[in-house]
C-alpha cells in the first residue's frame, strides 16, 4: 500500500556502506521522476548518478547533514550513502521548476524504498564545490542531492511536542526521533455536503 511506502519513507542519514545500490536501480529511480507531471511540461530537471565509491566520497564532502544535531557531523565513513541522485536544474530562472523538484525528488524516494533503500534529501550543499568537481557550466543550478543507501537507523514518527518543536533528536542508543503535526493540525477547515 501507498501507505506503508510513505510511512518507511523518513530521511535516513545513516546506511550500510557494504551495500551498493546498482546502477540499473538509480536509471529506474530516474525512470520514475521522468513519469512524473511537469509544470507547463517544461521538464527542465536533470539527473547524474553517482555509485562509485571515490566519487560518492567527493559529493559527501561537499554536504552538510542534519542542521538540527549540532554535535553531529554526519555519518561515519561505514554509514555513508552508496548512491547519490544530483538534481540540476537547467530552467534555473523559472520559479516552477521547484515545484517539479519536489515531485520528482519525492517520487524517486519512494521507488528507493520500494527497493528496499532509503535515503534523504540534502538542501545544505557547497554548491560551487560540488559544481568543480561535476565540471558543471554555470548555467544549470544544483538544486538537491539525494543520498541513498541501505537504511541502518531506525526513524521514528512521534507527537509534536507541547512546545510546538519541530526539532528531530536522537536517544542515547542511536534512534532518530522526527515529531509530526497530528491531522486534526493540519485540517484548517472542513467543508462536507
Amino acid at each position: 500500500m501507498l501507505k506503508d511506502i510513505v510511512s518507511a519513507s523518513r530521511s535516513f542519514r545513516r546506511f550500510d556502506n557494504g551495500v551498493a545500490i546498482p546502477m540499473r536501480d538509480l536509471e529506474e529511480l530516474v525512470e520514475l521522476a521522468r513519469l512524473c507531471p511537469s509544470s507547463a511540461n517544461r521538464q527542465p530537471l536533470r539527473f547524474i548518478l553517482c555509485n562509485a565509491p571515490a566519487e560518492n566520497e567527493a559529493v559527501f564532502a561537499c554536504l552538510k547533514w542534519a542542521a538540527y544535531l549540532k554535535d553531529w557531523d554526519g555519518p561515519a565513513p561505514s554509514e555513508r550513502p552508496t548512491a547519490y541522485v544530483i538534481v540540476v536544474n537547467t530552467a534555473r530562472d523559472w520559479e516552477m521548476a521547484r515545484i517539479d523538484l519536489g515531485i520528482m525528488a519525492q517520487t524517486m524516494l519512494l521507488g528507493a524504498v520500494e527497493k528496499g533503500f532509503g535515503g534523504c534529501m540534502l538542501g545544505a550543499i557547497d554548491r560551487d564545490r560540488l559544481r568543480a568537481h561535476l565540471g558543471l557550466a554555470q548555467e544549470l543550478e544544483i538544486s538537491l542531492v539525494l543520498a541513498l543507501g541501505k537504511p541502518v537507523e531506525e526513524v521514528q514518527v512521534v507527537d509534536m511536542p507541547a512546545d510546538g518543536s519541530v526539532r528531530y533528536w536522537r536517544d542515547e542508543t542511536g534512534r532518530h526521533f522526527v515529531p509530526k503535526r497530528s491531522v486534526g493540525e493540519l485540517i484548517l477547515e472542513k467543508r462536507e455536503g
